[in-house]
């Protein structure tokens, strides 16, 4: 099972799309530019985070 929280987020269009827009530019998902935001906002704020978990990639290995 997923680590990561999971939740539904209702955004202004003209909100998403920005983030859309920022997501492309910077090569991320827009699941990823919105986790780089809150991150970035809350280090603004002086909240301190450990780094993020690493995403798991490629296949899971072969089942005998």
């Amino acid at each position: 099972m997923s680590a990561r929280k999971s939740f539904p987020l209702r955004v202004d269009p003209a909100l998403w799309g920005a983030v859309e827009r920022l997501a492309a530019c910077d090569l991320r998902s827009v699941n990823a530019e919105v986790e780089y935001l809150l991150r970035e906002a809350l280090r603004a704020r002086g909240v301190k985070l450990g780094d993020p978990l690493p995403v798991k990639r490629g296949r899971p290995p072969k089942e005998d």
